[in-house]
C-alpha cells in the first residue's frame, strides 16, 4: 500500500512509466488472445526489425552526438522519474536560507569562500542532494558570484537568469522533440513493413491459400506493431520524459526566485518565501516544515 501511495502522491513517477507499459500490453494481447486469437501469429521478428530498424537509422540521421547520447539517458529518467522531492526542496530552502543570512549579517562578499570552491564549503556540506546536482551548483554559485562582484541589479540578473534557464530548457526539450519525431515516424514505417510483406505475398500467389492467409497476417502485423509501439510505448515516452524536464526545472525557478528576492532586499526568511511559492503542490514543503528545519539548522553555520 505504501508504494502505491507513493506513486501516487508523485514520488516515484518512473514506476507510472512501468505501470502504464505493462497495462498497454496487458490490454493489447489480452484483448486479441482472451477471443481466441493466436498469440504466436504476433510474432514477426522481421517486420520488427524493419519497423525498429529504420526508425533507430532515421533517429540517427536527423539528430545531432548531444541528442543521440542525451536519449539512453533520457529513457533512463522516465524510470527513475524527476530528480528531485520534496526532501530535497527542504535542502534546497534550507541552504538557500542560510546563504541569505550569512549575507545579511556578514555581506555578500562573506560568500566567496564557499562558492569559489562548494566542494569544501561547510554550508553545502550540510546538503548532499543539492551539492549532488552539478547544473543547480553551477547556477546558484554563477548568480552569487555575480552577487558579489558588485551586480545587484535584479532586472539585469532575471533576464540573465531566464536566458540560462531557456537555454537549458531547450537543450533537454530537443531530446523530447527527437522521441516524439520518431514516435510520429512509426506508424508509417509500419505501413513500409506491410507494402514489403505484400510485396512478398504477392511473390507467392500460386500458393495454397493457408499459406498465403499466414503471409497476409504477417504483412499486416507491420501495420499493427508500427501503430502499437509509436501510441502504446514511443509517444508516451517522449511525453513523460517532457513531463519530467518540466519538473525538474522548477528546481531552477525556485533558486532564482530566492536569490532575486534577497537581492530585492527581503530578509532570509521572506527571500525564502518567495521561493517556496514557485513550488507545485506535490513537491512545496509547508511553511511550518521549513520553520522547523531552520530551527534545526547548525548554530554556527545558521548564524
Amino acid at each position: 500500500m505504501e508504494t502505491v501511495a507513493s506513486i501516487l502522491r508523485g514520488q516515484d513517477l518512473g514506476m507510472l512509466v512501468i505501470v502504464g507499459s505493462i497495462i498497454v500490453a496487458v490490454a493489447v494481447l489480452g484483448g486479441y488472445a482472451l477471443p481466441g486469437g493466436h498469440l504466436a501469429v504476433l510474432f514477426q521478428p522481421y517486420e520488427f526489425m524493419i519497423i525498429i530498424g529504420a526508425a533507430i537509422g532515421a533517429f540517427v540521421i536527423s539528430n545531432t552526438k548531444t541528442i543521440l547520447a542525451g536519449a539512453g539517458k533520457g529513457v533512463g529518467r522516465t524510470l527513475k522519474g524527476p530528480r528531485h522531492g520534496r526532501d530535497d526542496y527542504v535542502e534546497l530552502l534550507s541552504l538557500l536560507y542560510q546563504i541569505f543570512k550569512l549575507a545579511r549579517s556578514k555581506g555578500n562578499l562573506a560568500l566567496e569562500a564557499h562558492i569559489e570552491k562548494p566542494e569544501e564549503s561547510d554550508i553545502f556540506a550540510q546538503y548532499p542532494a543539492v551539492q549532488g546536482d552539478h547544473h543547480a551548483m553551477l547556477f546558484i554559485c554563477d548568480y552569487l558570484r555575480l552577487l558579489t562582484m558588485g551586480s545587484d541589479n535584479p532586472h539585469e540578473l532575471e533576464n540573465l537568469m531566464d536566458q540560462d534557464m531557456e537555454t537549458h530548457h531547450e537543450e533537454e526539450h530537443a531530446i523530447v522533440s527527437a522521441l516524439t519525431t520518431v514516435s510520429d515516424g512509426l506508424p508509417a514505417l509500419g505501413i513500409v513493413a506491410a507494402v514489403l510483406g505484400v510485396i512478398h505475398t504477392m511473390g507467392s500467389i500460386s500458393e495454397p491459400p493457408e499459406v498465403l492467409g499466414h503471409l497476409i497476417g504477417a504483412a499486416l502485423v507491420g501495420t499493427f506493431l508500427g501503430i502499437l509501439v509509436s501510441y502504446g510505448f514511443v509517444g508516451p515516452l517522449a511525453t513523460a520524459l517532457g513531463n519530467i524536464v518540466t519538473a525538474d526545472s522548477r528546481f531552477y525557478a525556485c533558486i532564482k526566485a530566492g536569490i532575486l528576492a534577497h537581492i530585492g532586499g527581503h530578509p532570509p526568511a521572506i527571500a525564502v518565501e518567495f521561493a517556496r511559492k514557485t513550488l507545485s503542490t506535490d513537491v512545496r514543503p509547508s511553511f511550518y516544515e521549513l520553520e522547523e528545519a531552520f530551527e534545526n539548522l547548525p548554530t554556527a553555520a545558521a548564524a
